[in-house]
């Protein structure tokens, strides 16, 4: 909901307000607004007495605003009557090198400003309600209300009188080709005697009036100097939507980083995953490239491997399970001194009394299903006899004798 508040300053002082924008009934509430509809307002436009401003058009070209300004004084100094140091210029974004004028006593501004700022009300826009009321293409518009009567004769041409004096005003101004009168004087007011084609519309609201034709105002007098006195909510919402913007500048950059980073990756992962599928089949070649579409190349070496230890590990705790009772028969007093098994051979290192106890065991292992032994050396010592029996896990039972 766009919540614009108006406020019309009279010659006399007084104020009085709207909020346009909101769903309420538009109508002009006399006095200071509350100190919640002003902190509420998304912008606080105030209007000033149009008897108190000169509009003016100039041709004027300038490189930026800052040398605009200074160059006003200049362009209009022919139309002023007090000197330049004691006025204020603001302008109107130039258009085909014509540009838009307004001109007020500082003296006077000042005093306006500090009549708001006495009541708490600081400005985003000051404009002269002569602006406020929108140029009728070809003729003039006409505003009469308790405070007299408004005319907007152009683009930048008005005047502000009395309501009696409104006619002869005409009588010096060049022939319009039609008048719009918006009489919001109330019933039984008076109609003044107009040139040409008029045109009578009753209002209800003048303020309501003005600001439903004041969408798109063409100067702020809060320009140049001035321009500090706006509000710094304006000045701070202002900020707050670079900073927005900024922020949303570097989340768009971090996700386009993130997903160039994201695809770099993808890429890298892809390659890398051929790379293993090949150094795959190469140390398997008796794979088919097929089995990929179930298994990764990692499954694959994990199954293969974990597959060949789990063959392994069953075969040689078999093999302990079944020498274990002969290796623990007392008639045979054998210790065992260690054991190496790698590539389906066990070799388990004994010391046995003598010669005759370690072929014994050598013997009864033979006999053992699945198992080929051989006595592949024999130490005697001065306490018994150091051998070794190289056991092959699998093979056909057979006794070696060496």
């Amino acid at each position: 909901m766009s919540d614009r508040l108006f406020l019309r300053l009279a010659a006399d002082g007084s104020l009085s307000w709207l909020r346009a924008g909101v769903s309420a009934p538009v109508r002009a509430v006399p006095g200071v607004p509350p100190a919640q509809v002003l902190a509420q307002a998304r912008e606080v436009v105030v209007l000033i007495p149009a008897s108190d401003v000169l509009l003016a058009q100039a041709s004027l070209t300038a490189r930026n605003r800052a040398t605009l300004l200074k160059a006003l004084p200049f362009a209009v100094e022919d139309l002023l009557l007090a000197p330049v140091d004691s006025l204020h210029f603001a302008a109107a974004s130039p258009n085909e090198g014509k540009v838009g004028v307004a001109v007020v006593a500082r003296a006077t501004l000042e005093g306006w400003l500090d009549r708001l700022a006495a009541d708490g009300i600081v400005a985003d826009v000051l404009v002269p309600e002569s602006l406020a009321l929108a140029p009728l293409e070809g003729g003039v518009r006409v505003l009469l209300d308790a405070h007299g009567a408004l005319a907007r004769t152009g683009l930048w041409s008005a005047f502000a009188c009395a309501a009696d004096e409104l006619a002869q005003w005409f009588t010096v101004l060049p022939p319009a080709g039609t008048c719009l009168v918006h009489d919001a004087r109330g019933a039984g007011a008076a109609t003044p005697g107009l040139p040409g084609t008029v045109s009578l519309e009753v209002v209800r609201d003048p303020l309501a009036l003005l600001a439903a034709q004041s969408a798109d105002l063409p100067l702020n007098l809060l320009d140049g100097e001035f321009a500090s006195r706006r509000r710094r909510r304006s000045d701070g919402a202002r900020w707050w939507r670079v900073a927005a913007a900024l922020a949303a500048a570097v989340v768009v950059l971090a996700l386009l980083t993130l997903g160039l980073q994201v695809w770099s990756l993808s890429r890298e992962a892809a390659r890398l995953d051929q790379a293993a599928r090949e150094a795959v089949l190469k140390a398997l070649p008796d794979l088919d490239a097929k089995v990929f579409e179930r298994m990764t190349p990692a499954q694959l070496v994990a199954a293969r491997i974990g597959g060949d230890r789990q063959t392994a590990a069953q075969g040689v705790l078999g093999v302990l399970e079944r020498i274990g009772p002969v290796l623990a028969d007392g008639g045979t007093r054998i210790q065992v001194r260690g054991l190496d098994y790698r590539n389906d051979v066990l070799e388990l290192a004994l010391r046995a009394p003598d010669l005759n106890a370690l072929d014994l065991v050598r013997e009864r292992i033979a006999m053992l299903p699945g198992c080929k032994a051989e006595l592949t050396a024999a130490n005697p010592g001065a306490d018994g006899v150091d051998g070794r029996v190289r056991i092959e896990i699998g093979a056909q039972t057979q006794a070696v004798r060496r």
